[in-house]
C-alpha cells in the first residue's frame, strides 16, 4: 500500500498539500533522505523553505503519531532542544487526499564530533534532560521496544518469506531461536525501569549548531530502558566504548541518576536492532528506493554474515559487559 500511495506523490500533489495550509510554494521541492517516509524541503514565496514529511501508510495509528509529536512539543516547552513539528489552529497532523503529513521548520546543523569526548559529554547532559521529561508521563498508544517485536516477529517474518537462501536457514533459524531465548534470560534477570526515549538515538539524529546538540527524527520513539537511547553512541574496541561511556555518564549523571545494571543489556538490543533492521529491508524489499539503498541484501553472503554476526551477539550477551570507569 505505501509503496503505491508514494508513487502517487507528485510535485504538485505536495505544493497543493503544503498550499492547503495557508502556505505559498515558489516550485522548489527537495527531497531528504529518508526511507520510511518521505521528507522534502519545500520553499516559500518571501519565507524560510520548511520541512514537510508525509507518512508511511499503515506504520503508525494517529494517535500514535500525534503521541511522538506531544512528545517533542513537551520537550521544546521544557527547553530541549528538538525540532518539534508546526501547529496550525492546535493541530500538528494534517491529511491532504490519502496523505498524512507534518510540518517541520528546517534545522542546519553539522554531525557531532564523535572523537570529541566533551562532545559526548555534553550529548549525554542534554539526553538525560529528554529522559526527564521522558520520565514525567507514558505513552499510551506507542508500543515499548520489545523481544516479541523486534525479535521473534522479525524471525518469523523472515523464515515465512523466502529471504534467506534455503542453504542457511537451518542456520539462521537455529541461531536467531537460541539468541532470542539467551536475550530473554538477560533481560528477565535485570531490574530496569522503562520510560519514553527518542528511540533511535544515534549520531546520524543529532544536528550539531552552536556547540550543542539538537535532536530530530523521534518517529522511532517507544517506551524501553534508557541505555537504549545511548549504546548507540558508542563504537570501536571495548576500550574505546568504556571511554566514551565514561563521558557521557558524565554529562547524564548531572541530570540523572543511571542504573549501571542496564549495560547488561546493550548486547541483547544490539542483536534485536540487527534482527529488525534485516526484516525491515525484507517488509519493504519491493520499494524501488530499498532495491537501491540495499542491493546486497539478497544475495547469500549478506546473509552469511548476518548468521555470523547473530552467533557473535550469542556470545557477547554472556560476556563481561561494559565497565564504568568510575
Amino acid at each position: 500500500m505505501s509503496r503505491e500511495l508514494f508513487a502517487r506523490l507528485s510535485p504538485d500533489l505536495i505544493m497543493d498539500a503544503i498550499e492547503s495550509l495557508g502556505y505559498q510554494c515558489d516550485a522548489r521541492i527537495l527531497e531528504l533522505n529518508s526511507y520510511e517516509n518521505r521528507v522534502f524541503q519545500i520553499g516559500l514565496e518571501q519565507a524560510e523553505p520548511i520541512i514537510a514529511k508525509f507518512y508511511r501508510a499503515n506504520r503508525w495509528t494517529d494517535d500514535m503519531i500525534r503521541e511522538e509529536h506531544d512528545f517533542t512539543l513537551q520537550l521544546a516547552e521544557s527547553d530541549v532542544s528538538v525540532v518539534p513539528p508546526l501547529q496550525i489552529d492546535n493541530q500538528s497532523l494534517f491529511v491532504f487526499d490519502e496523505f498524512r503529513f507534518s510540518l517541520y521548520q528546517r534545522r542546519g546543523g553539522r554531525a557531532p564530533a564523535i572523537d570529541d569526548l566533551d562532545c559526548l559529554t555534553i550529548l549525554g547532559r542534554h539526553i538525560a534532560l529528554i529522559h526527564n521529561v521522558g520520565a514525567s508521563s507514558d505513552f499510551n498508544h506507542r508500543p515499548a521496544l520489545s523481544i516479541e517485536e523486534f525479535g521473534l516477529s522479525a524471525r518469523e517474518f523472515l523464515l515465512n518469506n523466502n529471504f534467506i537462501p534455503m542453504g542457511l536457514i537451518p542456520a539462521y533459524s537455529t541461531v536467531s531461536e537460541q539468541l532470542l531465548a539467551d536475550i530473554e534470560k538477560v533481560f528477565a534477570a535485570a531490574t530496569f525501569d522503562t520510560l519514553r526515549l527518542h528511540g533511535d538515538c544515534h549520531m546520524g539524529n543529532v544536528l550539531w549548531r552552536e556547540e550543542l546538540p539538537h535532536f530530530v527524527d523521534f518517529d522511532d520513539a517507544r517506551t524501553g530502558p534508557a541505555i537504549q537511547d545511548l549504546w548507540m553512541m558508542l563504537s570501536g574496541s571495548q576500550s574505546a566504548q568504556e571511554q566514551q561511556l565514561d563521558h557521557i555518564l558524565k554529562g547524564y549523571r548531572e541530570f540523572r541518576d543511571f542504573n549501571p545494571i542496564e549495560l547488561r543489556l546493550i548486547e541483547g538490543l544490539r542483536a534485536l536492532r540487527l534482527m529488525h533492521h534485516a526484516a525491515w529491508i525484507a517488509r519493504r524489499w519491493q520499494e524501488p528506493a530499498f532495491k537501491r539503498a540495499f542491493p546486497f541484501f539478497d544475495n547469500e553472503k549478506f546473509w552469511a554474515t548476518h548468521i555470523l554476526e547473530l552467533r557473535e551477539q550469542c556470545a557477547a550477551l554472556f560476556e563481561q559487559p561494559l565497565r564504568l570507569i568510575y
